[in-house]
C-alpha cells in the first residue's frame, strides 16, 4: 500500500516513525519546536515528543552540530536541521574535523550516528545566501554519508535509512521539491538503501546522470530526444557518498555516451569526479566525451531572471544531449 504525499510530507512522515521507533532519536536546530522549523518540516513532532526530542537551539550551527555529536557519543541519534543548508559552512569544522573523523580517531570502538538535514538549491528566489549547494565540500570528506533524494518516496526512505546508519549523514533535501513535487510513498517501514542509484528511465543511446532537483529537467529532456529518435537513460544517483559505481558502470557501457547533470556549479562538483573516474576505468566505452550541464561558476543571483539564466534547465540538457547524440 502506498499514499501520494509531497517531498515535504516525506520528510516528516520519516521523522514521526523514526522518533516513535527509536526512543534514542531526536531532532535539533533553530525554530524546529513549536514553531514547526522554517519550512514547516518538524510541524507536530514538538506536541508529540515534548521540549527534551524536539530541541530548539541557539542560532549556531556549530554548537547545533557539537551538540549533535557529544549525544551521538553517548548513544544517542540526533537529526540536526540547518535552517538554510548555506550555514552548514558554520558547522564545518564540527562535521569534517570532528564527526567524519571520530570512528577513525577511536579504531572503530566508537560511531557517531548523526544525520545533518540540509535545505538545499535554488529556483526559490533566496539569493546567494539561501540557494546554495554544498554538497562536494561532504563528498571530498571520508568518513561521511551523503544523499540527496529527488523524490517523497527517497525522501522518507533515505531519511530512515540516514537516521539508523552508524556513520554521520548529511541529508541534503531540496526547497524547489518541498511542496512541489507529489508521489506514492509505501505506507510502512520502507527504507531505501544509501549507494544505490535508481534507473529513472531507460535508453540505450545516452546515459544521463543527475540527482535531486535536476532529475525532472533531465527526464523533460529524454522525452524530448525519444521524440527525435535518441533514447536517454536517466540515472538518479540518489547517494553521493558513496555512489553507485556499478549502476554507472553497466550503463556506460550500454550507452557509449554520458552527460552529467547538476545544480551546483561547475568547478570540482561532483561531476568532475564521475567524468574523471568513467574516463579512467571505462575510456574504451566512450564513443565521445564526457559532458556537463552545471549551474556557472558564479554566486545565485536573486534577481528571478537572472537565476533562471543560472540554473540548468531542460532546454540546456536538451542541447547537450543533442551534441553529445550527433558526436
Amino acid at each position: 500500500m502506498s499514499k501520494d504525499i509531497t517531498y515535504l510530507e516525506a520528510i516528516r512522515e520519516a521523522l514521526f516513525e523514526e522518533m516513535r521507533r527509536d526512543p534514542k532519536v531526536f531532532v535539533l536546530g533553530e525554530d524546529v519546536g513549536a514553531y514547526g522549523g522554517a519550512f514547516g518540516v518538524t510541524q507536530g513532532l514538538h506536541a508529540e515528543f515534548g521540549d527534551l526530542r524536539c530541541l530548539d537551539t541557539p542560532i549556531s550551527e556549530s554548537a547545533i552540530v557539537g551538540v549533535s555529536v557529544g549525544a551521538a557519543l553517548r548513544g544517542y541519534r540526533p537529526v540536526a536541521e540547518m535552517q538554510f543548508g548555506d550555514f552548514i559552512t558554520c558547522a564545518f569544522d564540527q562535521i569534517v574535523n570532528q564527526a567524519a573523523t571520530l570512528r577513525y580517531r577511536y579504531g572503530g570502538r566508537a560511531s557517531v550516528p548523526i544525520v545533518v538535514r540540509a535545505p538545499s538549491g535554488g529556483n526559490v528566489g533566496g539569493g546567494l545566501y539561501h540557494s546554495q549547494n554544498p554538497e562536494a565540500w561532504f563528498i571530498h570528506r571520508p568518513g561521511l554519508k551523503v544523499v540527496a533524494p529527488s523524490t517523497p518516496w527517497d525522501a522518507k526512505g533515505l531519511l530512515k535509512a540516514a537516521i539508523r546508519d552508524d556513520n554521520p549523514v548529511i541529508y541534503f533535501e531540496h526547497k524547489y521539491l518541498y511542496r512541489r513535487i507529489k508521489g506514492p510513498v509505501p505506507e510502512g517501514d520502507e527504507v531505501v538503501p544509501i549507494g544505490q542509484a535508481a534507473v529513472r528511465r531507460e535508453g540505450g543511446d545516452i546515459t544521463l546522470i543527475t540527482y535531486a532537483a535536476m532529475v525532472q529537467p533531465s527526464l523533460e529532456a529524454a522525452d524530448r530526444l525519444a521524440g527525435e529518435g535518441v533514447e536517454v537513460e536517466v540515472i538518479d544517483l540518489r547517494s553521493l557518498l558513496p555512489y553507485d559505481k556499478p549502476a554507472i558502470f553497466a550503463s556506460v557501457e550500454k550507452t557509449n555516451r554520458v552527460l552529467i547533470v547538476h545544480e551546483d556549479v561547475k568547478t570540482l562538483g561532483i561531476g568532475a569526479e564521475l567524468a574523471a573516474v568513467i574516463a579512467e576505468e571505462r575510456f574504451e566505452s566512450l564513443d565521445a566525451p564526457v559532458l556537463r550541464v552545471t549551474c556557472p561558476d558564479t554566486h545565485s543571483p536573486f534577481a528571478q531572471a537572472l537565476e533562471q539564466a543560472n540554473l540548468p534547465n531542460a532546454d540546456k540538457i536538451t542541447e547537450a544531449l543533442r551534441k553529445l547524440a550527433a558526436y
